[in-house]
């Protein structure tokens, strides 16, 4: 089994009181330099744009419960410079790139291109950028670089056509970083037909905005440029590693057609998706599929603090993980439903070390990737490195004694 960490940098309010940007960015590095020294294998940030406040103004206004910033975390490149600088071993995750805003996805693959090309500069440079990219959570962060609906009938379908633009952003993502030559015109053209709804009734309203019925409606581009290709051209492209943030089976396997791209999730995915996500991928990833290419993200409740008996850090970790997950639910109140928010609880790994081992060995493969997420609505920068340092030095190897036993079970 391999173990990666996911950081959220996420900028919440403690006992009333809102931490600095600074201090949560210092927070930020003395964690991830634990990780490095405790053996994690990535390092995965959460990517976020533009004020989570500043936006509540709007008329389009997301997660108005939310207090403090979503994250601090705008540019992976320039994150994962500083990262690479200060550690010996761990390597740097997107999780996830927004393809649609910052730039779009000319700017995202020129960027990304730069950075490993400069990264590469050192030959005994090893570690990889883990680029985890996809359509973004919150149109505000898109609509800002004008990713917006153009006409009403897009207005009508607007979830459906934005999954539309993310599939060209990513064929033109995809091909300009493999080193193509590509204008517009070489683009596959997208359309939206009644195949991209839950409904039927999704789709007559669409028709009805659009003020004529047809079995399908072209969806003009977004991105129109005449022939071009990114510089610099030749990069190590073995220190980089692409992973798509979509469910949509058709996208996950096109987006193989021009480079290997593994696949990103998150701790609601079904169990029963991410198996149907290996078989697919089995079958189309562009190489040899391995499980631990869709890491499996888990939110670490763990309790090993001295001075208590084995019943009460259960006990106090079942509260440590009601109370940060209550938050959770109210800062998101209306923009995630009950259900969603029930499975990631039932993949929250809490209790004590014997008890997250027993569960890790119950609920995972051994060749299983976890993204263990151990600063959700934690703060406490000591207590979160307390936490990786028990999970890696005490769980770890009762979750490999486990998996080991079970091998050689006749």
């Amino acid at each position: 089994m391999q173990y990666d960490v996911f950081f959220s940098i996420s900028q919440t309010p403690v006992d009333g009181e809102m931490p600095s940007e600074s201090e949560m960015l210092r927070a930020f590095f003395e964690q991830v330099q634990a990780a490095d020294d405790l053996g994690f294998g990535v390092a995965w940030v959460a990517e976020s744009h533009l004020s989570t406040q500043a936006q509540k103004k709007g008329r389009h206004s997301v997660v108005p419960y939310w207090q403090g910033e979503i994250g601090l975390n705008v540019d992976i490149c320039q994150l994962a410079h500083q990262v690479f600088t200060r550690t010996r071993r761990i390597e740097v995750g997107s999780a996830v790139m927004n393809l649609l805003s910052n730039g779009g996805p000319i700017a995202a693959a020129e960027r990304i291109a730069y950075f490993v090309a400069l990264h590469g500069l050192d030959p005994e440079e090893t570690r990889r950028l883990h680029v985890g990219f996809s359509a973004g959570r919150f149109d505000f962060m898109n609509r800002a670089y004008g990713i917006t609906p153009r006409t009403e009938w897009e207005e009508s379908g607007w979830p459906a056509v934005r999954h539309k633009v993310f599939t060209q952003a990513t064929e033109i993502f995809l091909r300009l970083l493999r080193g193509d030559e590509l204008d517009s015109s070489m683009l596959e053209v997208q359309h939206l037909s009644v195949d991209d709804f839950p409904s039927l009734e999704r789709w007559e309203a669409v028709q009805r905005a659009a003020g004529h019925q047809a079995p399908a409606y072209r969806i003009e581009p977004r991105y129109v440029f005449e022939p071009l290709r990114i510089v610099p051209a030749t990069w190590r492209r073995e220190l980089l590693q692409l992973v798509i943030g979509t469910h949509d089976p058709e996208l996950q396997i096109t987006a193989n057609r021009w480079l290997p791209v593994q696949v990103f999730n998150l701790s609601l995915t079904p169990p029963q998706t991410i198996e149907e996500t290996h078989r697919r991928m089995e079958e189309h990833y562009r190489g040899d599929w391995q499980r631990g290419y869709m890491p499996r993200t888990g939110l670490v409740f763990i309790n090993d603090e001295p001075g208590l008996d084995e019943a009460q850090r259960a006990a106090e970790a079942s509260r440590e993980a009601e109370r940060a997950l209550g938050a959770y639910w109210t800062a998101l109140e209306g923009t995630i439903s009950p259900e969603r928010l029930s499975g990631a609880t039932d993949n929250a790994l809490i209790g004590t070390v014997d008890a997250i081992a027993e569960q890790i060995g119950n609920r995972f493969h051994p060749d299983d990737r976890l993204m263990l997420w151990f600063d959700f609505f934690n703060h406490d920068c000591a207590r979160v490195m307390r936490n990786m340092r028990a999970f890696a030095e005490r769980v770890m190897p009762r979750v490999e004694q486990r998996f080991t036993a079970a091998k050689h079970v006749p």
